[in-house]
């Protein structure tokens, strides 16, 4: 293994695992993520920009990683899975949201009309909003507006709420 790669892996491999075991729950799955992520990383490594941390990046090809396999299996995430998938303060080394956050999300959520409310749930769980489109029949740029919408006001409630500072841009 290259210098570089060895030194990434082993600066953070415990981390991502660590992450993975707390989405999945189960010691042997996120050791095979893990791996998984690692192998997709050195994949993509030439296309590494910089324009995050490597830890950041890491932690976002897992969460692919998490993702894939979730739909591979056909399997829906309950909401506490789903609220951990997104991103918290710009990392998803911070993805979990507390628990009074949470419980609002979700009450937010179900205020939204239906489609609105599957583009957010599908967004968490890891599509692209071209495969959102192509689920709901409405075109990608349809997607992401419904998906920022939503988010927006759900942002402005939580903001009122006092659950979410002035600064903060991510749910």
């Amino acid at each position: 293994m290259p210098p570089l790669i060895a030194a990434i892996y082993e600066a953070h491999k415990q981390e991502v695992f660590r992450y993975l075991l707390r989405l999945c729950g189960d010691p042997s799955l996120a050791e095979d993520l893990t791996s998984d992520t690692f192998l997709a990383a050195i994949l993509a490594l030439p296309r590494f920009r910089g324009e995050s941390g490597v830890r950041t990046w890491l932690f976002s090809i897992a969460r692919h990683k998490w993702s894939e396999h979730l739909r591979r299996e056909k399997r829906r995430l309950s909401p506490e899975e789903a609220a951990a998938l997104l991103p918290e303060d710009g990392g998803p080394e911070a993805a979990l949201l507390s628990k009074d956050r949470l419980e609002a999300v979700l009450r937010l959520l179900q205020n939204e009309e239906p489609r609105a409310r599957e583009t957010v749930r599908l967004r968490m769980e890891g599509w692209s909003y071209r495969e959102i489109g192509e689920k709901l029949g409405i075109s990608e740029s349809a997607a992401r507006v419904l998906d920022f919408r939503a988010k927006k006001r759900m942002r402005e409630a939580l903001r009122k709420e006092g659950l979410l500072d002035d600064e903060s841009n991510s749910l």
